[in-house]
């Protein structure tokens, strides 16, 4: 069996600018994946009416389409498409433990109390837990154990799907990343918290997004998330092509 690296990657007609960075994730994450002898799934059409139900939920699906695939596995990284990984990365499935991996929200921190603090009185009848167990879903390593885990989830947004999207309208707080969050604590799920090395985000408000691509040596993972004043994600694509180069145009 081998590990799987999943992300989403839709080329909509009416996108396809948007779409652009996400193909030098994908090459990045294709030649990590024949070096350290795991398999990339990208999913590539939508689902659902995404007026309906966003791509973001698409990754909850994972178990289900490796299923329908016939595809057996051990572990599963589910990586965001707006992530590039460093040649060099090591490989993280054997540091797993085979427990649910992820990497803490070291990012805005009042949009992560929003979510925890809204989800928390809206949803989840003032269930809460530490800020610092927060964590970023751009960047997750599961296996076969999660699988009810990610079916109860699917099966609780469609239960309670119009109250989220008010919630999720009303106080500008996050979709899908809080909902994993809390069911991980309410379900007592075994998280191992990973180094920040391994889902470096917010890189433009740490001052490492620079010319001299100084977040390279730094960590392995870099998620190009919240940069200032990104229209058309023409910086997301800037930055990910100018990585991709440095790192692996003199790999063969």
């Amino acid at each position: 069996m081998k590990n799987i690296v999943f992300m989403i990657n839709i080329k909509d007609e009416k996108r396809l600018e948007r779409s652009k960075p996400y193909d030098y994730s994908m090459k990045s994450w294709s030649k990590w994946c024949d070096k350290n002898d795991a398999e990339l799934f990208v999913l590539d059409e939508y689902m659902f009416d995404p007026e309906y139900l966003i791509p973001n939920w698409y990754k909850l699906y994972v178990f289900d389409l490796l299923d329908n695939q016939g595809i057996d596995y051990d572990q599963i990284a589910v990586v965001d498409a707006d992530t590039i990984v460093h040649p060099d990365c090591p490989n993280f499935f054997k540091m797993s433990e085979h427990k649910f991996c992820a990497v803490h929200n070291d990012g805005s921190y009042d949009w992560v109390c929003r979510s925890l603090e809204n989800y928390s009185k809206h949803v989840f009848d003032n269930f809460t837990f530490p800020v610092w167990e927060y964590i970023n879903s751009g960047f997750l390593i599961l296996n076969k154990k999660h699988k009810q885990l990610y079916q109860d989830i699917i099966k609780f947004y469609f239960e309670n799907r119009d109250h989220l999207v008010n919630v999720q309208n009303t106080y500008s707080v996050g979709n899908d990343q809080p909902i994993i969050n809390f069911f991980l604590h309410k379900e007592n799920v075994d998280l191992k918290l990973l180094s920040y090395k391994f889902n470096m985000q917010d890189m433009a408000t740490k001052e490492i997004l620079d010319e001299n691509l100084t977040f390279t040596k730094l960590g392995w993972i870099y998620h190009y998330n919240a940069i200032p004043d990104n229209h058309d994600s023409s910086l997301t694509l800037y930055w990910m092509k100018k990585t991709y180069e440095a790192l692996y145009d003199n790999i063969s």
